[in-house]
């Protein structure tokens, strides 16, 4: 399990790793900007993540061809998904240009508004990039080639780093783009990493076919549009959160989007344990062997919750070590120490309910993750969050214990379904 997890994760973490970036960069220079540019990248991620849910229908579809001895099916996967990918990223990109006009409506203080406006528009041709990385990397994921997608990362990361800075602040004859070079960085980011990616593909399979398959490309997207809808429920709630915050004033606002992406760092790691456990289940069921697939998802769903629980002990351990590399106003540093109890407490919640999206999505139950997320962050997390929140005296606080109760309602329901649905023979995808 580790062998295929530990590169995803390292993978997943990289990818999270590049808004810490720009939001620790962006730190330098205002709160306004750090809190606009936050907002911008979780709204635009909020819309992406359709369409990214939409290409992980390659997870099971790639990695069951493989466990049947079918590499030429597999690889055909691929291409119908390319073909899906730059259809759903023109969908994509219609709310990620049309919600920037509604941020001060919604009572986004103006500064923030026009710093996340500016920054989403400039992320609109990153959009298909990140489309056809995400299918790229399923593909490689479901082959077992899962270290090309760690260098992929890797250079994406020192790309950005030093593009940021640079941007951002000027460098030479480059102006200060500020926010605006922040999202340059980023997309320039996307592309490159979807071209390491392409370059380790490799000579396709003979019997492969690159040609448009309306069939295929309906049937890829039946089974993931219940994941894209499951991501758009998910991370929908947490910006929404992110909206609310925003109107609390700039220090919550920044302190929000401090806290969010270093529990997106963690959660990325456990959705790299997830991502290999959709590959080995797939495996399993593929080759016929149930037992196999019910051993990888239960082996998955224990390394994520150790692994989530000594991440827990971070946040409770460094607290202000951590907020202070984000940013360096001693409101928003405060106020993030106060998050970091609640991303402590619900660590474990997550890294679980990460896994056992994975692990159905290796049996191909795509539908029933999509419900439990809509049960468990709108019907039972949102409520919690407005009262403790925006009715309730803990302001922003109040608004992370919600995410943190709709984070648990999603875990128990996904290992349970798991637990029920792997007791008998898996039936493979047709």
């Amino acid at each position: 399990m580790w062998k295929l997890a530990l590169p995803l994760a390292l993978a997943q973490a990289g990818q999270a790793l590049m808004g810490i970036v720009d939001t620790g960069v962006l730190g330098r220079l205002s709160a306004a900007a750090q809190a606009g540019a936050g907002l911008g990248n979780s709204l635009t991620f909020t819309c992406s993540f359709f369409g990214m849910g939409v290409m992980l229908a390659l997870d099971p579809l790639v990695s069951q061809a493989i466990g049947a001895g079918q590499p030429e099916r597999a690889r055909t996967h691929y291409w119908q998904g390319v073909w899906l990918a730059l259809l759903t990223s023109a969908v994509v990109m219609v709310p990620v240009a049309l919600i920037p006009f509604l941020l001060e409506p919604f009572g986004v203080a103006p500064s923030v508004a026009e710093a996340a406006r500016t920054y989403m528009w400039w992320r609109l041709p990153g959009v298909a990039g990140l489309l056809l990385f995400v299918t790229a990397r399923s593909y490689l994921t479901g082959t077992g080639r899962v270290s090309i997608t760690f260098w992929a990362m890797v250079v994406a990361n020192v790309a950005n780093l030093a593009l940021d800075v640079g941007l951002v602040f000027g460098v030479g004859p480059i102006p200060a783009l500020g926010v605006t070079g922040a999202a340059i960085a980023t997309v320039l980011c996307t592309w490159l990493q979807l071209g390491v990616l392409v370059l380790g593909l490799g000579p396709a399979p003979a019997g492969t076919q690159r040609r448009f398959d309306r069939v295929e490309v309906l049937r890829a997207f039946r089974i993931g549009a219940p994941i894209g809808l499951h991501f758009i429920a998910e991370s929908g709630v947490f910006s929404l959160t992110g909206l609310l915050s925003g109107r609390l004033g700039e220090a919550p606002a920044a302190a929000h989007q401090v806290a969010l992406n270093w529990a997106s760092l963690t959660f990325c790691v456990a959705s790299g344990i997830g991502s290999a456990a959709a590959t080995r289940v797939g495996w399993g069921v593929g080759r016929g062997d149930s037992p196999a697939a019910r051993r990888a998802g239960l082996t998955a769903f224990g390394s994520a919750a150790v692994f989530m629980a000594l991440a827990s002990l971070l946040f409770i351990v460094f607290p202000h070590t951590m907020a202070g590399l984000m940013s360096a106003d001693p409101a928003v540093i405060e106020t993030v120490v106060a998050l970091f109890v609640v991303v402590a407490v619900f660590q474990i919640s997550d890294g679980v309910q990460a896994v056992g999206a994975g692990a159905l999505r290796g049996t191909g139950d795509t539908t029933f993750t999509f419900w439990a997320n809509i049960v468990g962050h709108w019907g039972i997390g949102l409520p919690v969050a407005y009262l403790l929140g925006v009715r309730g005296p803990y302001g922003v606080v109040g608004l992370w214990w919600g995410l943190s109760a709709g984070l648990t309602a999603v875990a128990v329901a996904l290992i349970v379904r798991f637990n029920r649905s792997t007791r008998g023979e898996i039936q493979r995808l047709a």
